[in-house]
């Protein structure tokens, strides 16, 4: 049988040992929105190498494993967020530089989240506590992780221009400044009010008009219509941020435990 269909056997004389061994982890970047700020889930490492420090929740993968096995597992064990509703984990990129681990050659696979209605973690396994903290506060990280964050703050950013996740952080009648607040956050950018009202009304299906419904939204003028969260699940056309303003890395600066 062609080894290339499943059914290959190593070959006579092959020796497993002959090339340095090195391990595989999972790291997970899960952010949220809470009281209008972009928040990441980060775990306080309650063991060397890095105990006391801030990191991304992950560890290692078993032998019998597969990374997104791995990456739920070590979520739930070091947060106890299992089973959660509307997490979508993205395996998004991985890290295999040398020298990113003290310990061994260690290769990383980097899963990323967008989660709304996010609840409050608890640490446990190799973690001493689990906290949402402000995306802009989260460094420096153990290991490489501020590198990874920054990756997948980008990587969600790109995930909100082609699917309607968006209208998750909304409430269920919703007004477009409220939408537009969303992506400013996520994105880290501000948006001219008009084009980003011309551009959602201009993807089918992304949001639903509620008929003669209004809120006044403060100031002086006319109420603002509501709208609810539309059936499209992708955005055609994707609904792009600006290019002058790509989000950048978390500052580097310390903060309380």
């Amino acid at each position: 049988m062609d080894a290339r269909a499943g059914g290959g056997t190593a070959p006579e004389n092959y020796d497993k040992h002959a090339f340095e061994p090195f391990a595989v982890t999972v790291d997970l970047a899960v952010l949220t929105l809470r009281a209008g700020v972009l928040h990441a889930l980060l775990v306080e490492r309650a063991q060397e190498p890095y105990a006391g420090h801030w990191a991304l929740p992950g560890g290692f993968v078993l032998p019998d494993e597969s990374a997104e096995t791995a990456a739920r597992r070590e979520l739930a064990e070091e947060t106890g967020l299992s089973d959660v509703s509307g997490l979508h984990l993205e395996q998004f990129r991985t890290y295999s530089e040398p020298d990113r681990d003290p310990r061994m050659r260690v290769v990383s696979v980097a899963f990323a989240a967008l989660l709304p209605d996010a609840p409050e973690p608890h640490g446990g396994g190799d973690a001493a506590q689990a906290r949402w903290l402000p995306y802009r506060a989260a460094g420096p990280l153990a290991f490489d992780h501020d590198r990874i964050l920054a990756d997948a703050h980008a990587h969600v950013g790109a995930g909100l221009e082609r699917t309607s996740l968006a209208t998750a952080f909304c409430p269920p009648e919703f007004t477009l400044g409220e939408l537009q607040q969303v992506y400013e956050t996520v994105w880290g950018t501000a948006l001219d009010r008009p084009n980003f009202r011309r551009k959602v009304l201009a993807v089918p299906g992304f949001v639903t008009p509620v008929a003669g419904a209004a809120r006044l939204t403060g100031g002086r003028g006319k109420p603002a219509a509501l709208y609810r969260a539309g059936p499209a699940a992708a955005l055609h056309p994707p609904l792009l941020r600006p290019v002058a303003s790509p989000p950048g890395p978390p500052p580097r600066e310390g903060h309380s435990a």
